[in-house]
C-alpha cells in the first residue's frame, strides 16, 4: 500500500526521478561510493589525534596544530562552493574524479610534508577534494535513487561515521606518530577510487535553469534560507553535543573516562540512527521524518538537565539528529526542482556551523555556566525544529 506521504509526491517527480536512478549509478560504483565516504569521514577524524606527533614534530603550540583540521574545513567549504560551479561543465564521473584526485593529493602531501606550511597547504588540498565528494555524492544520491533517494542518502552518510569512529581507533593502537601513513593510505584509497568512477552516468538533459519559477533568485528564496537555517542549526547542535558534552558530563559528577565513553556513544548513534532509519524512509516523507526527529531531539536535550539521564539522553539526541542532513536534502532537491546550486549552499552552510558552533557556544557558557550547555543546545534544536515546521507548510503551500 502507498504511504499517504508518498501520495503527495507529483507523478513527473517520481517518474524523472526514477530514470535518474537508472542512469546515475550501477552497482558496484554506488559501493564504491560509500567507501568514499568511509575515506572521508576517516581523513577528517585523523587530525585530532595527530595533534601530538604534530606538535612534537614542528614544534607547535595547541591552537598552532589545530590549524591543519581548520585549514581542511576551510578547503571543504570551498571545494563544495568551486565544483558547485563547474558542475555544469563536468560529467559527474569528472567531478569526482577530478575530488579524489585532489583528496590523494593533499593527504599524500600531509603524510611527507618537509614543515608545517606545507602541511597546512596539504590539508587545504585534501579538503577540496573532500567538500568535492562531500558535495558530489550527496546531490547526485538526493535524486538518483527515486523514492529510495532518503534511504540511500542515510546509507551513504552512515558510512562517513563507521570511518569518522574507525579511523581515530586505528591511529590510537599505531601511535599518534604514525600519522604519516595513516593520511598516506587514506591518499592511496583514493586514488584507487578515482578507478570506481566508471560506473557513475552524467543523464542526457537540458540544462538545469538557476532561477526558480516567478524569477526569484535561489539565493532569495524564502524555501531556500529556511534550510540554510535548519542545517546550520542541526550540524550546530552536533557538533556542540560532540565538543560539550564530556565537559558537562564531568562538572555533573561523572568521571573523565565515564564522560569520554558516553560521548563515543553519541558519535556511534550518529552512525546507528542513520542505518535504522532507512525502513521508514520507504514508507514515510522525509518531511515527516525531520519533524519526529526534530520533536525527538528537542526532548532528549531537555532531558539531558537531569544529570541522572544525561548520558542516556544525549546519546537519544544523537540517534534522533542522524538522519536529519541526509534525509532533508530530497525534500529540498523536491522544493526546489530548478535551483541546482541550493543543495551546494546547504552543504557548505552545514560545514561552516559545524566550525562556528562549538566556539559561539563556549561564548554563552562563559555568562551563563557550564550548567547552561543542555539549556543552550535545546534553544538551537527547538529553533531547528521551528524552521522544520514553517518549511512543512510553506512547501506544502507551494
Amino acid at each position: 500500500m502507498t504511504s499517504p506521504d508518498r501520495a503527495t509526491r507529483t507523478p513527473d517527480i517520481r517518474v524523472a526521478q526514477a530514470a535518474a536512478g537508472r542512469r546515475l549509478f550501477s552497482r558496484p560504483a554506488a559501493v564504491a561510493s560509500c567507501v568514499g565516504f568511509v575515506l572521508i569521514g576517516a581523513l577528517q577524524a585523523l587530525y585530532g589525534p595527530a595533534v601530538p606527533a604534530l606538535r612534537e614534530e614542528y614544534g607547535l603550540s595547541p591552537s598552532a596544530a589545530g590549524l591543519g583540521l581548520s585549514l581542511h574545513f576551510v578547503g571543504g567549504v570551498a571545494g563544495v562552493l568551486a565544483f558547485n560551479t563547474v558542475h555544469h561543465r563536468l560529467s559527474n564521473r569528472a567531478l569526482l574524479a577530478w575530488s579524489y584526485v585532489l583528496m590523494a593529493a593533499g593527504g599524500l602531501g600531509f603524510a611527507l610534508a618537509p614543515d608545517w606550511r606545507v602541511s597546512l597547504a596539504a590539508a587545504f588540498l585534501a579538503g577540496l577534494g573532500f567538500g568535492g565528494i562531500d558535495y558530489g555524492l550527496n546531490q547526485m544520491f538526493a535524486v538518483g535513487f527515486g523514492d529510495r533517494s532518503a534511504a540511500m542518502l542515510n546509507v551513504l552518510n552512515a558510512h562517513f561515521g563507521i570511518g569518522a569512529v574507525l579511523a581515530p581507533a586505528l591511529l590510537a593502537a599505531l601511535g599518534p606518530e604514525s600519522y604519516p601513513y595513516a593520511f598516506a593510505g587514506c591518499a592511496v584509497v583514493s586514488a584507487l577510487l578515482v578507478l570506481c568512477t566508471r560506473g557513475v552516468r552524467t543523464p542526457p538533459h537540458a540544462k538545469e535553469s538557476e532561477v526558480p519559477a516567478k524569477g526569484r533568485s535561489p539565493l532569495l528564496s524564502p524555501v531556500l534560507l529556511g534550510f540554510l537555517l535548519l542545517y546550520v542549526l542541526n550540524v550546530g547542535v552536533e557538533a556542540g553535543i560532540g565538543g560539550w558534552e564530556p565537559t558537562h558530563l564531568e562538572t555533573v559528577g561523572y568521571t573523565t573516562a565515564a564522560a569520554a565513553s558516553a560521548t563515543s556513544v553519541y558519535w556511534l548513534m550518529l552512525t546507528v540512527g542513520r542505518f535504522l532509519v532507512v525502513p521508514l524512509t520507504l514508507r514515510h516523507s522525509p518531511e515527516r521524518i525531520l519533524t519526529v526527529c526534530g520533536a525527538g531531539m528537542t526532548v532528549c536535550l531537555l532531558l539531558s538537565s537531569v544529570p541522572g539521564l544525561a548520558p542516556a539522553a544525549y546519546a537519544g539526541a544523537g540517534l534522533f539528529l542522524a538522519p536529519v542532513f541526509p534525509t532533508g536534502l530530497p525534500w529540498l532537491a523536491r522544493a526546489l526542482p530548478g535551483a541546482r546550486r541550493a543543495g551546494a549552499w546547504v552543504i557548505a552552510a552545514s560545514m561552516v556551523g559545524g566550525v562556528a558552533a562549538p566556539p559561539a557556544l563556549g561564548l554563552g557558557i562563559e555568562h551563563a555556566g557550564i550548567d547552561a550547555v543542555p539549556w543552550l543546545l535545546t534553544l538551537l534544536s527547538a529553533t531547528s525544529l521551528a524552521a522544520t515546521l514553517w518549511l512543512l507548510a510553506t512547501t506544502r503551500r507551494r
